[in-house]
């Protein structure tokens, strides 16, 4: 395991959700104990992260696509391929924006679904309950038969670090410890096993299908706002 050498303490917005569960069991095995510590992680959901990296109280984080276009970032995101289980609209509910989103709730309006948007672990949690649901990842490639980002890693500084913390996630398959796992059930009341599976679904690598799936998604955004 090549360990990060910071030569100063770094701020890194963590979005909690399970779907970045991997990466940060990949984290705390990349640096020093010490170093992890030193990170001084600021937690949040994505619109609160995004408010913090935007006014640089943090360093790095995953930021949400449609807040991502004109930053600095890696070749790494949060990458539905097909379906995500976790990005929803429930359509018999009456429209509703989900106050943790930002890039899903401009997704629903691209895509033309009405109904209340929920995202992150409350959705998993719904959609493990089989209810009805439109999940708006499957009905993105239904209808551009290319994968959506969600999200994407971007910095403020400090290139280098961040093209080497890629360079290493993307390389190495991240298994998580039972007791981690055990930890995040219990924090999300999400099966274990309903997490393993879950997190089949979710993609890292930014790669050129990803980044065509982007820069469409950026083109829709501009024609859906300049349409309102």
């Amino acid at each position: 395991m090549i360990h990060l050498i910071l030569e100063q303490a770094l701020v890194f917005g963590k979005i909690e959700y399970l779907n970045l569960l991997p990466f940060h069991v990949f984290m705390k095995r990349f640096t020093t104990t010490q170093q992890y510590r030193s990170m001084n992680y600021k937690k949040g959901v994505p619109s609160k992260i995004n408010q913090k990296f935007l006014t640089r109280r943090v360093d790095a984080a995953f930021i949400s696509s449609i807040h991502a276009k004109k930053q600095r970032h890696v070749d790494l995101g949060i990458i539905a391929k097909k379906e995500v289980l976790s990005v929803l609209v429930i359509p018999h509910a009456k429209g509703k924006s989900d106050s943790e989103s930002a890039t899903s709730n401009v997704l629903a309006n691209i895509l033309n679904i009405k109904g209340e948007v929920l995202i992150g672990d409350k959705a998993l949690r719904y959609r493990l309950q089989n209810k009805p649901h439109i999940d708006l990842a499957q009905a993105w490639k239904e209808k551009f038969d290319i994968p959506f980002v969600f999200a994407v890693l971007c910095y403020h500084k400090d290139k280098k670090l961040y093209k080497k913390i890629e360079k290493g996630f993307s390389k190495q398959k991240i298994k998580i410890p039972q007791y981690i796992l055990k930890e995040a059930s219990k924090k999300t009341d999400v099966k274990e096993k309903d997490i393993l599976k879950y997190l089949e679904y979710i993609s890292y690598k930014l790669d050129t299908k990803a980044k065509k799936g982007l820069s469409t998604f950026y083109k829709e955004a501009g024609l859906a706002r300049r349409a309102i």
